[in-house]
């Protein structure tokens, strides 16, 4: 049975929804939950939500609680607050997944504590300089990666490399796709288009043995281009916010027509199955969390405002991507199949 470790305090909705979340977990999969965090209050979350549920012995027997009473706030420098608040929840809930305690650590509080903690006490895997976070992405043709969505906000073309190699493996395991095409986020499609890093870095990616197909622009994103693609965590995470903020605003704007006459109410009516389809598809929730890759044990970042489904669907993908073996056949590969020096 694998065990994940859920910072309880973590996230916006935080402790009631992460709570909830893990919960609805444990009634859906076959796995146990550690929720690190203030053991009165997550007991006084506990007995509100449990209340609301019908929950059997058996599920209350795979979920435990972890005392861990300091916060990493939101404004803290994370590497500090990871290094000086050793007791608070994301820390111990790393130091969980370091200990062979928790198969894995599942938060939506801050990302960078998050990224801090897990390379500070999981470590990186050997070619690795700068661990990646993999979001998918939802699109007509098919999920695809994008990488990296925020976890590194100024980098090298060497390390857009290293994300092209991660994001290839993420994509052969988490997608079952043999031979991933990579794309590189630009403002052109021309080898000369871009700033110094994206030129450079389109060379790394030229001269390796990835499956790369050069520039795409942020058109490209949405259709049957590429399968994985890779920017620094800045463009990335803006990225990201747009296509979120967009699929929000398309919803908004479709439920406005439908209630704008009796007759596009009556063709909302007929087309409800279609657009609740849309609204599910374009929904961050159903992905739950991503994959911070690059570091020897898992560690899943979710949306700073994650609900319960969110919280259930991120603890769905981290069992998920245990089963898969996923850290171990990424740091396989990098000790069989990659050359350090090309990196």
């Amino acid at each position: 049975m694998n065990v994940i470790a859920v910072d309880a305090m973590g996230g916006d909705l935080a402790p009631r929804e992460i709570i909830k979340g893990a919960i609805q977990a444990l009634q859906e999969q076959n796995i146990r939950i550690l929720l690190v965090g203030a053991v009165e209050i997550i007991n006084r979350e506990l007995e509100f939500c449990l209340s609301s549920v019908a929950i059997g012995n058996n599920l209350k027997d795979r979920l435990d609680i972890i005392a861990a009473e300091e916060l990493v706030t939101m404004d803290e420098d994370p590497v500090t607050a990871v290094r000086k608040k050793k007791n608070s929840s994301i820390v111990v809930a790393t130091q969980l997944v370091r200990n062979s305690q928790a198969d894995a650590v599942v938060s939506a509080g801050s990302t960078g504590a998050q990224m801090a903690a897990a390379s500070l006490l999981l470590g990186r895997i050997h070619g690795i300089e700068r661990p990646a976070v993999a979001t998918i992405l939802p699109s007509p043709s098919g999920p695809k990666i994008l990488i990296d969505s925020g976890a590194n906000v100024d980098c090298r073309a060497k390390h857009l490399l290293q994300f092209g190699y991660l994001g290839s493996i993420f994509a052969q395991v988490a997608l079952a796709i043999d031979k991933p095409r990579i794309g590189l986020l630009n403002v052109g499609e021309e080898a000369g288009k871009g700033n110094e890093l994206t030129k450079a870095s389109f060379q790394l990616l030229t001269q390796s043995d990835l499956n790369f197909i050069g520039n795409v622009e942020g058109r490209d994103l949405f259709v049957d281009k590429c399968d994985v693609i890779v920017c620094d965590g800045f463009i990335g995470n803006v990225v990201l916010k747009t296509a979120e903020g967009l699929a929000k605003a398309i919803i908004s704007m479709t439920k406005e027509t439908f209630y704008s006459s009796w007759r596009s109410r009556l063709g909302g009516y007929l087309a409800l199955p279609a657009f609740r389809q849309l609204q599910s598809n374009l929904d961050y929730k159903e992905f739950g969390g991503a994959p911070l890759l690059g570091v020897r044990k898992l560690s899943i970042i979710c949306h700073g405002s994650s609900d319960k489904k969110a919280i259930s669907n991120a603890i769905r993908r981290a069992n998920e991507h245990i089963n898969k073996e996923l850290i171990l056949r990424i740091e396989g590969a990098f000790k069989t199949q990659i050359e350090p020096d090309n990196l």
